[in-house]
Parts: C-alpha cells; structure tokens; sequence
C-alpha cells in the first residue's frame, strides 16, 4: 500500500503529460481486457470437435451435433457452419465462402489492435515531451546571475524523468499485450484453415464416393 501511494505521490510530479498518458494506459488495458474475454469465450474450441474433424470419413450429422453444444458465437462455430451449409455443392464453391468468412473473423479479431499499436507508438512521444516540457522549466529557472530557484529546477528535472519513464512503461507493456495477441490471432486461424481443410477433404471424399461408386461398394 505505501508502495502505491508513493507512486501515485511521484505522478504529481510528472506535469501535465502525465494525464494523457494514464488515459492511454487505461485505453490500453480496457482493449487488452476485452481481447482476452474474447480469445477465452469465443476462440477456444473442444478436443472432442478437433479430434472428430480429423477422423478420416467422420459424419456430418456428428460434426452438426457437437457445433450445437458451442456458443453460437464462437468464430470455429461460424467458419465451421458456412462449410457445413454449402457441403451440398462443389469443393471450390465451399472453399471461396470458407475464405470469405475467414476474412471476416480475421477483421473481428483485429478489431482494437490498431489501438494498442498506437499507443507503442504515442506514449514514449507523449513521455518526450514531457520531458521536454520538464528541462524547460528547469531552464527557465537559471538566470543569468546563476540558479535562481534550486528546488524548481530539481522539480523540473523530476518532472522530465517521471514523464518519460512512465511513457516508455506504459509503450513496453502495450507492445507485449500487441504481440500476444497478434500471435494468438495468427494461431487461431493458422488453425482454422488447417481444420477447414479437414472439412473440404471429407467433402471431395463424398464427391468421389458419389462419382464411384463400384470403389464403395
């Protein structure tokens, strides 16, 4: 708890660059918040479905049950459904819809990762110039006779320091969270087309079934 309040003691030093830079970090926290909620609620998908998937000739009517018991919103569950919808029709008609709707999953997952990238970039600028702002001060407080006010120019000095450690903390923690989950995205549909794959080769196996059937029989 001390801990705390000396550190909340030591932003009042850190002049007026320190307010946009805590609303950037809460910025940055509340988009950090939501992307885990999402990748925990909406990209997570059963070991019973993926090991179904991958069984050689498995039953469409398996596939339909299991996606029924998944949140309707689950991204697997919408790419899964569009296959699952146009299995009737050509293997190239279903792979064009699949690529589509990952596209739009693909959007929906980098939704507020643009603003996690912006703040990498604003907070060291915002902790700069603070720190400019801070040796300003400090300078104006040397005349030409000498220092005039020794305890306003360390105050200027701290504010310089306080600035730019907060802006570069603030950057390095949204550039981890940023590359977490940039890789958590491209994993989820790294996967998502592995197992769409999957799906289209039970399809051209039902296809060539159909087209020969003296190989079945």
């Amino acid at each position: 708890m001390q801990d705390i309040q000396e550190a909340l003691q030591a932003l009042k030093f850190g002049g007026a660059m320190v307010y946009p830079l805590l609303a950037l970090a809460i910025l940055a926290i509340v988009i950090s918040i939501d992307k885990l909620f999402v990748y925990w609620r909406y990209v997570r998908l059963p070991r019973q479905l993926l090991d179904l998937v991958e069984t050689y000739g498995f039953a469409w009517s398996d596939l339909e049950r299991d996606l029924a018991a998944l949140d309707p919103n689950n991204y697997f569950a919408r790419f899964f459904r569009v296959i699952i919808e146009n299995r009737t029709k050509p293997a190239w008609w279903v792979e064009s819809r699949a690529g589509d709707e990952a596209k739009l999953i693909e959007n929906s997952l980098s939704r507020g990762l643009w603003v996690l990238e912006t703040v990498v970039t604003a907070a060291p600028l915002l902790g700069l110039l603070g720190t400019i702002t801070g040796m300003m001060h400090s300078f104006q407080l040397i005349g030409g006779s000498g220092l005039v006010d020794p305890i306003g120019v360390t105050g200027g000095v701290a504010q310089a320091l306080i600035a730019t450690a907060l802006g570069l903390f603030i950057a390095i923690t949204a550039l981890f969270a940023f590359n977490f989950f940039s890789r958590r995205q491209s994993q989820a549909l790294d996967e998502m087309e592995r197992l769409g794959t999957r799906l289209l080769d039970n399809i051209r196996l039902g296809e060539h079934e159909r087209e020969n059937p003296d190989e079945t029989a």
